[in-house]
């Protein structure tokens, strides 16, 4: 199923996995990685009883990031999970392997079959907590090349938790996508995880560009009105109990949000 041809805007849920191993928070015991696919594949399931169009699996408690993943523990794992996620799901799985492991994912993705990628800097030099993390669009695309097959890459455009190294203008940043870099779909986000972006800015970046452009943090119900020209919209932090898991209640709720949206768009046609 091909995420970027079903009818827009869709919903795409982000699953935070627990700490992995190799990263600074996981604790180990016997049965860690059977919890850590219970885990992801129930969620998903939760997901998939709620509505959404797709789902995104991330490494979001490996804080602190390293740059890119390194080490072998957190990349057989992820790849695992990814694995057992997509045998028992009926949706488009898509990977964000944090914080800037782009060519990695999209090798995980390629080799378990996932539907997309999603990449925090693919085209852009960015100073962030992580350091300064340099694009990364070449190294995707070498992949692609070498399995002489692709999945479309969602990068981030002036992504949260960054100040670019650059002061190029929207128009020309957003033709750098996708006449250099090669992007499938732009992300636009707030500043910081959970924070939605401002709207005028979402709407220069929509007059710029021909690609598909997804609003990837902040969306609640209450204010996804204010973004109803985009394709579609990338929802974790909202949809998260206190325990970290999905509340499909809350689940169905922007789905049908998102329904409204969908006729509204239909009937102004």
């Amino acid at each position: 199923m091909e995420i970027l041809h079903l009818k827009k805007p869709i919903l795409i849920g982000v699953l935070h996995l627990p700490p992995l191993p190799g990263s600074p928070k996981f604790e180990s015991n016997p049965d860690f990685m059977n919890n850590l696919i219970e885990f992801a594949v129930k969620n998903v399931k939760r997901f998939e009883e709620g509505g959404v169009d797709a789902v995104i699996i991330e490494n979001f408690n490996d804080n602190p990031f390293s740059k890119k993943v390194n080490d072998v523990k957190t990349i057989s794992a992820f790849a695992i999970i990814v694995h057992e996620v997509i045998k028992n799901a009926s949706l488009p799985i898509g990977i964000n392997l944090l914080r800037n492991s782009c060519p990695e994912a999209a090798t995980i993705a390629i080799i378990t079959g996932a539907s997309f990628i999603r990449c925090n800097a693919y085209c852009e030099t960015i100073v962030c907590p992580e350091g300064i993390i340099e694009p990364c669009a070449r190294e995707v695309q070498e992949v692609f090349q070498y399995f002489k097959k692709k999945v479309p890459v969602f990068a981030d455009i002036l992504v949260k938790h960054a100040s670019p190294l650059h002061k190029i203008s929207i128009e020309d940043l957003v033709k750098d996508y996708e006449e250099r870099c090669l992007a499938d779909a732009l992300i636009v986000t707030g500043e910081r995880t959970g924070k939605p972006p401002n709207p005028n800015f979402v709407n220069e970046v929509l007059k710029n560009t021909k690609l598909p452009v997804f609003i990837g943090s902040g969306i609640t119900p209450e204010n996804i009105h204010l973004y109803k020209n985009v394709s579609g919209y990338i929802v974790g932090t909202y949809f998260k109990n206190e325990k970290g898991e999905i509340d499909i209640e809350k689940v169905k709720i922007l789905v049908q949000r998102v329904k409204e949206l969908k006729n509204s768009n239909s009937r102004s046609e």
